[in-house]
């Protein structure tokens, strides 16, 4: 059996990352979700969706990390990952403690 690890594209991962972003004060704004979508194509917006609302907070992280792991990301695409999910956050106009914290989780998880 295949796990999120074997298939997950670089597209797929950051959608997932995103939607942490989105989902990080627990509330995902239709703004968020509406930018994401606006990032990757439907279908892979819904596989990810599906699976993402499955995962318990603790399984997303480390989901996340070692699937980050697997790809080789450079410089340049990091940067740009980090300036996308600064979009998410910043979509509803402010940044709450919690999505605060999650940003720098994730910073911490991509350096």
């Amino acid at each position: 059996m295949n796990s999120y690890k074997d298939f997950w594209s670089k597209k797929e991962l950051e959608t997932y990352i995103f939607l942490l972003c989105a989902n990080a004060d627990a509330i995902e704004s239709a703004s968020e979700l509406n930018l994401i979508k606006s990032k990757v194509d439907i279908k892979t917006f819904e596989k990810i969706y599906r699976e993402f609302s499955e995962d318990t907070e603790e399984d997303r992280f480390e989901k996340i990390e070692d699937a980050i792991n697997k790809h080789d990301y450079s410089h340049m695409e990091l940067g740009q990952l980090r300036k996308e999910m600064e979009e998410i956050f910043m979509s509803d106009s402010k940044m709450s403690m919690m999505e605060s914290n999650i940003k720098r989780i994730m910073n911490n998880m991509l350096y």
